[in-house]
């Protein structure tokens, strides 16, 4: 710094005074770049954006005024930055223009016009003026106009853009240069409301449907979060020593953007993706990852922070998947074959505008109707497709509906801007609701005591805190009462897990504790990004999957953040809720889905029992131990009670 300290004199005109402009931009660097690094919490993120447009301001000042410089060059810098700044957007790629709801490209290219044009100072100090002039109009427009060279695939949960060379194939357009002939058209069975725009295309032999509900298996993992929406898997121990019986990679196969998680029925899953122009409903088998069917909707839903795609995840029951898409689309498909049973335009029925970041309510399945949320409440009836009735409006939730037993009544709880509400699931009727002014992204869920806990975010989608509120229902009426409210335990994009009178979640974008009873901070540590988990409850065990793809065992203790295992299974942005039925976890993210088989503590101790052996593992290699307990083999089995057999052995 203190070299230029001194006058530095250009060629044929005025001394410059340098060190303000070169203190102004080490400033600049230290915030912008150096904030994130320190914490992930929402201040770091508003102190490096302030930090980029405070010191790109500040350098601007000291150039204008107190460099010295010629007054040619002072102004014309000035002009020529404010003309490229405002120019440049018109010629940006969409996702760039649109990103960070309209500010990525100031936000980044402020910092950067600032800190080129210090470096253009310092280093064209000694040239000529005509040079000197050249060069700046040079620096300025390149630091202007690179980013008309790049796209964004979105953000992280930071609020990071993913960046790619702006004529780069994105991954979605990979997949369908990949796409190999286009499978049969089935016959549409008749809509409740007719869709010209909607088919479903069947791949190699779909199983047959199977007359009457009440036949369906019941599915192992029906929808959002499992069997009772509440991210807990009941009834699996695995094995945790992942360094000698690490996942095994059964498939992986690419698929199209969308952040819907999986529903998963016999030996089908079923998820939701984009594929060009249309949204898809998508059903592969679980054992090897092939498609079996595909049902499509004309549309593509895009912003700037998630991507293109579909955000629900399908429901399926009774042998039918249930699904809305992005823009509000409600369809009841045959779980076998994907044939449309009826399709309803649930933002219509509703009167609802397309939200900013598209309509991502999964649907939910109770008794004879299927509950959505596009804008408020509907229920839809499950064999017609008709309206059963509208209920409370959300004002613009990101939640889903959410099923819970309270005081013995069964209830659906809705987060909206407002709160909470609760309503009958029968008929809609308004049970109870209680105000906390925010925005709902994540699932209200039950402490062992039968009370509520839930989370807010404000209109920035920064988190506020959890609440605990004490449901009752007395001669008078429902009555609720706030616990306590605090900011020790904050997830936006993943719900928490209670286990054993403790919570555990994401504090923005590291993993956390608390004690349920008074929400008292037990601990907080790793650092997962915006990632996702589960609860093995027979375990103590938090399986979660990292932003990055990782998965990731933690002790589900309240004494000390542990981290048990580790392991690499998926790239990229990861933001899809993990799916675990029986030993066999799936993943995917907006590029790629894989299924994993995880040892399990059964298979490590003992011979495998065939009669629990789920439908979904017929003709798949299972790992086991032999049943004289000699050594570990691979054992398959061809259809649901036979016998298993070796297949191999492991030295």
């Amino acid at each position: 710094m203190h070299a230029f300290r001194k006058n530095t004199v250009p060629t044929g005109g005025r001394p410059l005074r340098l060190w303000p402009g070169v203190a102004a931009a080490c400033l600049l660097a230290l915030l912008r770049f150096g904030a994130p690094l320190v914490s992930s919490e929402p201040w770091a993120g508003l102190v490096s954006v302030g930090g980029g447009f405070a010191g790109a301001g500040a350098i601007v000042v000291w150039w204008t005024f107190f460099s010295r410089a010629p007054r040619a060059e002072r102004w014309g810098a000035a002009a020529l930055m404010a003309i490229a700044l405002a120019a440049t957007p018109r010629i940006l790629h969409e996702s760039v223009a649109m990103g960070n709801l309209g500010l990525q490209f100031f936000i980044y290219a402020l910092p950067t016009v600032g800190l080129a044009l210090v470096a253009w100072a310092v280093a064209s100090r000694h040239l000529s003026p005509a040079p000197r002039r050249v060069s700046l109009v040079a620096a300025i427009l390149l630091a202007t106009g690179m980013w008309t060279l790049l796209r964004s695939d979105g953000l992280t949960g930071a609020g990071t853009p993913e960046f790619a060379w702006r004529w780069s194939a994105t991954a979605e357009e990979q997949l369908l240069a990949r796409a190999a002939g286009t499978p049969r058209v089935a016959p549409p069975a008749p809509p409740a409301r007719p869709d010209a725009d909607a088919q479903s295309t069947v791949g190699d032999g779909p199983a047959p449907a199977v007359a009457g509900r009440s036949l369906h298996p019941e599915a192992a993992w029906p929808g959002l979060r499992g069997p009772r929406r509440d991210g807990v898997v009941r009834g699996v121990r695995i094995e945790t020593d992942w360094a000698s019986s690490p996942p095994v990679e059964l498939w992986r196969r690419p698929i199209g953007p969308g952040v819907s998680s999986f529903a998963v029925q016999g030996d089908l899953l079923y998820t939701q993706e984009q594929r060009g122009e249309y949204e898809i409903v998508s059903a592969y088998r679980v054992t090897t990852g092939e498609p079996v069917w595909r049902h499509r909707d004309a549309g593509r839903f895009w912003d700037s922070h998630v991507g293109a795609g579909p955000r629900a995840t399908p429901a399926v029951g009774d042998g039918r998947v249930y699904t809305l898409g992005a823009a509000g689309m409600l369809n009841a498909l045959d779980a076998a074959s994907g044939d449309v049973v009826w399709s309803r335009h649930a933002a219509t029925d509703a009167g609802a505008e397309l939200p900013l970041w598209g309509f991502v309510s999964s649907p939910l399945v109770v008794d004879d109707v299927v509950i959505v949320y596009a804008d408020s409440l509907a229920a839809y009836d499950l064999a017609t497709g008709e309206t059963r009735w509208s209920g409370p409006g959300a004002g613009g939730s990101h939640s889903s509906p959410q099923l819970l037993t309270i005081d013995g009544v069964a209830q659906v709880l809705l987060l909206t801007s407002g709160g909470v509400v609760s309503v009958a699931p029968a008929d809609g009727q308004l049970l109870w609701e209680h105000p906390w002014p925010g925005i709902g992204i994540v699932q209200p869920v039950l402490t062992g005591e039968g009370d509520v806990l839930f989370s807010m975010v404000d209109a920035a989608a920064v988190p506020i805190g959890t609440r605990h509120i004490a449901v009752s229902r007395g001669p008078g009426g429902w009555t609720v009462e706030e616990r306590w409210t605090a900011s020790t335990l904050k997830p936006s994009f993943s719900s928490v897990v209670v286990h054993e009178g403790h919570a555990f979640g994401f504090d923005g974008r590291i993993l956390a504790s608390i004690d349920v009873e008074n929400g008292e901070r037990n601990w907080k540590g790793g650092r997962y990004g915006s990632g996702q988990l589960l609860l093995l409850a027979d375990q103590d065990l938090l399986l979660v999957v990292s932003e990055q793809g990782d998965l990731v065992l933690v002790e589900a203790s309240p004494d000390h953040h542990a981290e048990v295992a580790r392991f690499p299974a998926i790239a990229g942005k990861t933001w899809s809720q993990p799916t675990l039925v029986g030993d066999t976890l799936l993943v995917r993210n907006g590029r790629e889905m894989a299924a994993f088989r995880l040892a399990t503590e059964q298979c490590r101790d003992k011979p495998w029992d065939v009669a629990s052996l789920s439908p979904a593992f017929v003709g798949s290699a299972l790992p086991g131990r032999h049943a004289d307990g000699s050594g570990l083999h691979l054992f398959t089995r061809s259809s649901p009670g036979m016998a298993l057999h070796t297949d191999a052995s492991i030295s």
